[in-house]
């Protein structure tokens, strides 16, 4: 059975504190959490103050956006309700789809496009002439 989503903030015994999305599950007398594109999020201190926070992945080479956490694993779990950890959540988590999905097409102004034949005879043309 899985609970509604929520957002929260999970310290992992091994001292990572990640911020997503989260459904719990039980399953065979254990709970596991499903996150969703977990992300650390890191205060940007200056010398006034907090100035603002930096957003990077949990993990860092995979394309991956959910994972599975066994609760054995979870030291503390905060439900987040805060409108403005959100919304960066969410600002990230819009950026890094759109820059998965923008893919250059290409055009006939970024260059001149040939067949690899004709490429290879206007090359050796020019060993030749040279």
């Amino acid at each position: 059975m899985i609970e509604d989503d929520f957002y929260a903030t999970i310290k992992l015994k091994t001292g990572e504190e990640i911020y997503c999305k989260v459904a719990a599950s039980e399953e065979e007398d254990k709970t596991m959490l499903i996150i969703s594109n977990p992300v650390i999020i890191t205060e940007i201190n200056t010398k006034y103050g907090v100035s603002g926070y930096k957003v990077e992945p949990w993990l860092k080479t995979t394309t991956s956006d959910m994972f599975i956490i066994n609760m054995d694993n979870v030291l503390t779990m905060s439900e987040s309700s805060d409108d403005e950890m959100i919304e960066i959540y969410h600002n990230f988590i819009s950026k890094s789809d759109r820059s998965k999905t923008n893919k250059i097409k290409l055009n006939r102004k970024m260059g001149y496009i040939t067949s690899v034949n004709e490429a290879k005879k206007v090359l050796e043309d020019i060993y030749k002439n040279s």
